[in-house]
């Protein structure tokens, strides 16, 4: 019955959200262009974004988990670009058996990358 899930995350700036996840993180643009709502895509998977202005990036609790294939190779590939982990985010591996890592946007949403061990 279900096909997939699209997390919808807030963005205070339309522009700087498209710029991190389109050039930083590899992520395309698609669908409708309309100033308040942003759709990407990479690998078959969504991020959906609404416009919310007023947000205040520290009381932010967007957070999304993104399994991956080659953990490793995601990673280097984002260090490679630029990005900075999160500061708890370094790659490594979890009790939950998974290995990891994070990264904050723009807006503070907490993006979580991960694969089986």
């Amino acid at each position: 019955m279900f096909t997939s899930v699209c997390p919808k995350l807030p963005m205070r700036n339309k522009a700087v959200t498209r710029s991190f996840y389109v050039e930083r993180l590899g992520f395309a643009e698609f669908g409708a262009d309309v100033p308040h709502y942003l759709m990407l895509s990479r690998d078959g998977i969504e991020l959906h974004f609404f416009l919310y202005a007023t947000l205040d990036p520290k009381l932010t609790y967007g957070q999304v988990y993104i399994r991956t294939v080659d953990i490793d190779g995601l990673y280097r590939w984002v260090i490679d670009r630029g990005v900075a982990n999160h500061p708890n985010g370094d790659l490594g591996n979890r009790p939950w058996g998974q290995r990891e890592f994070a990264l904050l946007d723009p807006d503070n949403n907490l993006l979580t990358f991960g694969q089986e061990i």
